[in-house]
């Protein structure tokens, strides 16, 4: 049952949720004056409670002669400050720690102006014993008749939310500031779908204590014996920034348990008690990337591109599309988008149009094989910056037609960049792949060939040329990521193509921003993005598995399925010859790669006749006469093996401690 869904047998009236920030007002023109009212009467009872209590042999005739004026004098005084201090106008289901400490402060002054009233009118046969103990007992009332209508109403909430239909028994991780605002959140909704049985936090001082009413049960590594002891069923992670090593480790500790995970974004970190329910989504791959979130400085972003015209490639793709995003936000004065898919290219553009009236966005129809049709529109355009995206990247495929990759990534690559060169472009930016790095596959291949492609025409051109290379990007068309995603939501298997296949990753706004700055920043001719650590594709199946709530092997199998043919176990960012690099900003580094051989132009050439012939065997041979490091992958046989359940991981140094 998700977030919001209504419970009905949790519903105390038919009334609307209330929570701190959208609780209706329930205005009584006369309800101060019953609370003063019942005020009144319990300082009264407190001083005559407190009379009986010190004079237990019985009361003095002037002490009863003075008791009644001391009574009336004690509830005045006690009714001006709490007047005073606004506590006669209360909320019953919002107060906290500051109203109790005005509380405390009111019944303080009280007590203080009256011990210096009690010498002036003649009471000084009322013993200052009384009037101290008369302070607690009239304290303790009035705090109980404030607070425990609030938490009776909580305990009854948490009880009939037990009880409820499709109450999920939860658990939060991390008793910090951001869970205690959160289960005070939720603790008073009435319509939570979440029963909150404890917390768990690695702060050794947190443990055994309470916070709201709830226990903190035990650390991390004790979340799968108290998710079994619990019977829970959903984990809310209430540490904002979570490291990625953290929350994988965490999915390690759960993964033979049937559970779901919701976490608080990164964003809402500093909001200070502004962190309620419907600010928890689910948990995703971002937040398993083994690095830090990057941080982008916009400003530069903005002195590189505002007032320039940009042309994209491939605009209508995964990374070309956010590349057009990201230049449209910091107004250029125009904004070209090539693409030879008229659909995704024209709802790209109308979604451009609507955000960004102000920027003049130009949708193109063409394809890059073409020359001609570029030299048109570089001629119209006359663009400044040009972002080359447009390629064929899908590497099983490729390796079929290995013609098709040559036509597209090698020379329609060399067609673009020949455009820039003749309409003057400043600056030529080509979106490479890590795979072209000791390339085992033509796709691979043909990326590499297209970084010595621009490198050879910059040699007699005034335009800039700088290729970036990075790895895989989550969620674009074609990755692991939505693979997976529809094959849990279809009941599995989770096909994975070896257990030790590692990739490296990295969200698509991140790449883009890194690729924007690295390509304008004019830093060299290859610039290569720091993409963390690699991941592996077998964990990742498993973890997406189980933030889903299912159990890897047991509700969902990963099936082994081989490599295909041009893949490789691993993939790497840099050649022997391109290690000697310069990290000139934060995630960016430069390097130099060698330059093309002497007959370089002949052997495209070659390579061209072999590609147009459609001789895929030639188109091979010629690819490894460019590039020596190509090696071609052979088939290895389908592999059908099911991959055995995960046993929980050993946390390393940097997971050990899990706190809010």
């Amino acid at each position: 049952m998700k977030h919001g869904q209504k419970l009905e047998a949790m519903s105390l009236d038919a009334g609307p949720r209330e929570t701190p920030e959208h609780a209706p007002r329930r205005t009584h023109r006369f309800g101060w004056l019953r609370m003063l009212g019942v005020d009144a009467v319990l300082i009264a009872s407190s001083l005559v409670a407190a009379t009986m209590l010190h004079f237990a042999d019985g009361l003095s005739p002037a002490c009863k002669e003075v008791l009644p004026r001391a009574v009336a004098l004690l509830v005045v005084v006690r009714l001006v400050t709490l007047i005073w201090l606004g506590l006669h106008r209360w909320s019953f289901h919002r107060s906290g720690i500051h109203e109790a400490v005005r509380l405390e402060l009111a019944s303080l002054a009280g007590t203080i102006v009256f011990e210096l009233l009690r010498t002036v009118f003649f009471m000084e046969s009322l013993p200052g014993q009384v009037v101290a103990l008369e302070f607690f007992v009239t304290t303790t009332l009035l705090g109980f008749h404030r607070f425990a209508p609030r938490m009776v109403r909580q305990w009854y909430l948490d009880r009939q939310r037990a009880r409820a239909q499709g109450s999920q028994r939860t658990l939060i991780v991390g008793a910090g500031s951001a869970g205690d605002l959160l289960l005070r959140d939720l603790v008073r909704d009435r319509n939570s779908p979440w029963h909150v049985i404890g917390l768990v936090d690695d702060d050794p001082g947190k443990q055994g204590t309470y916070l709201n009413g709830k226990p903190v049960l035990g650390v991390l590594d004790a979340l799968p014996e108290l998710m079994k002891k619990h019977r829970v069923t959903q984990v809310l992670i209430a540490i904002p920034r979570l490291s990625p090593e953290r929350t994988r480790h965490l999915l390690s500790l759960c993964r033979h348990q049937s559970v779901s995970f919701k976490i608080i974004p990164a964003s809402f970190a500093y909001l200070d008690q502004k962190i309620t329910a419907a600010m928890l989504h689910d948990l995703s791959p971002e937040h398993l990337l083994p690095r830090d979130a990057i941080s982008f400085d916009h400003d530069e972003v903005h002195r590189l591109v505002t007032g320039r015209r940009i042309l994209v490639t491939g605009g209508a793709g995964s990374i070309g599309s956010e590349i057009v995003r990201q230049v449209a936000g910091h107004s250029p004065a125009s904004l070209v988008v090539v693409d030879i898919n008229e659909n995704e290219l024209y709802l790209l553009v109308r979604q451009l149009q609507a955000r960004y009236p102000h920027v003049p966005v130009h949708s193109v129809v063409a394809d890059i094989r073409d020359l001609d049709r570029l030299m048109r529109i570089g001629q119209e355009f006359a663009p400044q910056y040009v972002f080359h995206a447009a390629a064929h990247k899908h590497v099983p495929l490729m390796e079929d037609s290995p013609e098709e990759a040559i036509k597209n990534n090698v020379f329609g690559t060399q067609n673009v960049a020949r455009m820039a060169d003749a309409c003057g472009a400043e600056r030529f930016i080509l979106i490479s792949t890590d795979k072209a790095v000791k390339p085992s596959s033509v796709m691979g291949a043909s990326k590499r060939l297209a970084e010595m492609v621009i490198r050879d025409i910059a040699a007699t051109s005034r335009t800039t040329f700088c290729a970036v290379r990075f790895g895989n990007v989550l969620g674009s068309a074609g990755s692991v990521v939505p693979l997976f995603k529809q094959q849990i939501q279809a009941g599995g298997p989770v096909t994975v193509t070896h257990p030790d296949c590692t990739r490296y990753f990295m969200i698509i706004p991140e790449a883009v921003g890194l690729v924007v700055l690295a390509g304008l920043g004019g830093y060299g001719e290859l610039c290569i993005l720091d993409m963390g650590e690699p991941v592996r594709i077998a964990e990742l199946a498993a973890n997406m598995i189980t933030m889903t709530g299912l159990v890897p092997d047991k509700d969902i199998s990963i099936v082994y399925t081989g490599l295909r043919p041009g893949e490789k176990l691993e993939e790497t960012l840099m050649s022997e010859e391109e290690e000697l690099t310069q990290q000139v900003r934060n995630r960016i580094k430069v390097a130099r790669s060698p330059a093309p051989p002497a007959d370089f132009q002949l052997q495209l050439k070659r390579l061209d006749r072999a590609a147009r012939a459609g001789d895929s065997s030639d188109v091979k041979r010629a690819l490894q006469d460019l590039i020596p490091a190509y090696t071609p992958s052979k088939m290895t046989g389908t592999v059908a093996k099911v991959l055995p359940a995960f046993a929980p991981a050993k946390p390393s140094s940097a997971e050990q401690n899990v706190s809010a």
